[in-house]
């Protein structure tokens, strides 16, 4: 068998039968001429068919072919455009960065089966939240729920099934999601030390709990316990004040 990825099609050499259609190639995709600014990146659509979005000024022969053009897609390129739309329009609202996007859609490529049983806005939001938390700029799930109708049970069951097909968690060290929140709330450079160090040494204790309400935690006693921090904290982490106050006071200073 080989597969080209130019037709996307894996057929076989001796007697040429396409075994495999619509084959996504997920190599390297070079956006640069110059070897230093080449970056691998996941490709960039969903649905290999152009889209075909009719608006009233195209007429009524235009909104025909666009209709067929739907009626044509296979269920499978149809639930993927669905789930495609829906991306872009938490993505947007969230305000998050396109390699997140390109990340959250080679999930949905690669392991499609794994949430395939889920509501594309489901399906939506547990992909970006892995994908920002694989590309490095982890978000609270509260920041993808306000931009959706998802429901947070579905979508942490959702996003627990990819973690553990992926084992893509492991990844994410707490220094990152104190980073974030302490960016969130103008946080010096010496408070983020400090709460790095608090959580290192409170390891065992917080092992299994909330990294986010830990993080928060870690810098509001970093930072003496600043008035007014502890909301601002809250609010960033999407938690409550009570569940970091909770987690402070388990923490060995």
């Amino acid at each position: 068998m080989i597969t080209d990825h130019k037709r996307g099609e894996v057929a076989c050499t001796q007697c040429g039968l396409v075994v495999a259609e619509a084959v996504v190639d997920a190599g390297p995709e070079w956006r640069a001429f110059e070897k230093e600014e080449r970056v691998r990146a996941a490709p960039l659509r969903l649905v290999v068919k152009t889209d075909m979005a009719a608006k009233p000024e195209h007429g009524a022969r235009w909104r025909r072919l666009a209709r067929l053009h739907r009626e044509t897609l296979h269920g499978y390129e149809r639930r993927l455009a669905k789930i495609g739309a829906e991306l872009k329009r938490v993505k947007e609202c969230a305000g998050l960065p396109q390699h997140v996007m390109e990340e959250a859609e080679a999930l949905v490529k690669r392991f499609f089966e794994v949430v395939a049983g889920f509501p594309p806005e489901v399906v939506a939001v547990a992909v970006l939240w892995t994908a920002a938390k694989v590309a490095g700029v982890p978000r609270p799930l509260e920041d993808f729920l306000k931009c959706s109708k998802a429901d947070e049970s579905r979508v942490r069951k959702a996003a627990w099934r990819l973690k553990e097909v992926t084992k893509l968690g492991g990844k994410l060290s707490i220094e990152d999601y104190v980073k974030t929140l302490a960016a969130r709330v103008n946080l010096p450079a010496p408070v983020v030390k400090a709460a790095v160090e608090l959580l290192e040494k409170n390891k065992r204790v917080l092992a299994g709990k909330n990294p986010w309400v830990s993080a928060a935690a870690a810098l509001w006693l970093a930072s003496f316990k600043k008035l007014g921090l502890l909301k601002a904290l809250a609010e960033a982490a999407g938690t409550t004040t009570a569940s970091i106050r909770n987690a402070a006071n388990r923490m060995r200073v």
